[in-house]
């Protein structure tokens, strides 16, 4: 799957924008599609953090573990999980421009094998619009 790569200008300041994507539990009451986060970690926040994020996809709850294997606050985080035979490799990135945040979001999703490669190929379109409708989630809670 080649790699998703979206970004929102968002009318806040970066620190908001930041907090809200980076702070899980923050994140998961701004996104409607998560319905529950059990923190694996004792740190909450920030790198080596670890959590297990169900959320509604097509109707079903399922279920991912994630790790965050970078952070530097007001500019990036990156969370990683393994799942259906692919790791799933998620940065955000803030930066101002022109007094607005721009929020970025690349994923990588490297299939292990065959069958996962042919997964990802179909679900590819969902996987980019679940990432856009987070986004859009979170532009919304910040320009309140």
């Amino acid at each position: 799957m080649k790699p998703i790569i979206l970004a929102k200008s968002i009318n806040a300041p970066i620190n908001l924008v930041f907090n809200s994507i980076a702070h899980i539990e923050e994140f998961a009451k701004i996104v409607n599609d998560i319905v529950d986060v059990e923190f694996l970690s004792e740190n909450k926040t920030g790198l080596g953090a670890r959590f297990r994020e169900t959320r509604m996809m097509k109707g079903k709850e399922a279920t991912t573990e994630l790790e965050v294997t970078e952070y530097k606050i007001d500019e990036k985080i990156r969370l990683v999980a393994e799942a259906g035979g692919t790791i799933w490799d998620t940065l955000f990135t803030v930066k101002e421009e022109n007094g607005k945040t721009i929020l970025a979001v690349t994923m990588n999703a490297s299939a292990k094998n065959l069958f996962a490669k042919l997964i990802n190929m179909l679900i590819a379109g969902m996987v980019t619009k679940s990432i856009d409708k987070d986004m859009n989630a979170v532009k919304v809670y910040c320009e309140k």
